[in-house]
């Protein structure tokens, strides 16, 4: 079965159902170009700041935001192609961390994630 949905102002809708979504503030975004090995780069470094549980500064230009991940954030991972069904589309990989801002704790499931 196929799914389509859009959203539009702060609800999702779907094959047959409406789900109210809460409004996204962006506080920083880069889109630009990499070779795999910057990218590499850029996650290393975002691996090593939760290593040793720091805050992750991002910049670009004269932009920039600091963020403060818990000790156990939700970790969640997409992959997705976007596109029409007949034709050549855009693929992703997405990686998300999340928490609340008010510190407590979520439920974030309980699959294993494996990337080989």
């Amino acid at each position: 079965m196929k799914h389509t949905s859009f959203s539009t102002g702060n609800a999702l809708i779907g094959a047959g159902s409406v789900l109210l979504c809460m409004p996204e503030e962006v506080l920083f975004k880069s889109e630009s170009d990499q070779t795999r090995e910057e990218i590499a780069s850029y996650l290393r470094s975002v691996a090593d700041k939760l290593d040793q549980g720091d805050a992750v500064t991002l910049k670009s230009g004269s932009e920039s935001v600091t963020m403060e991940p818990p000790a156990s954030p939700t970790f969640e991972v997409k992959a997705e192609r976007e596109g029409p069904t007949d034709g050549a589309g855009e693929l992703s990989i997405e990686f998300e961390l999340e928490w609340d801002e008010n510190g407590s704790e979520r439920d974030g499931g309980s699959d294993q994630l494996e990337i080989e």
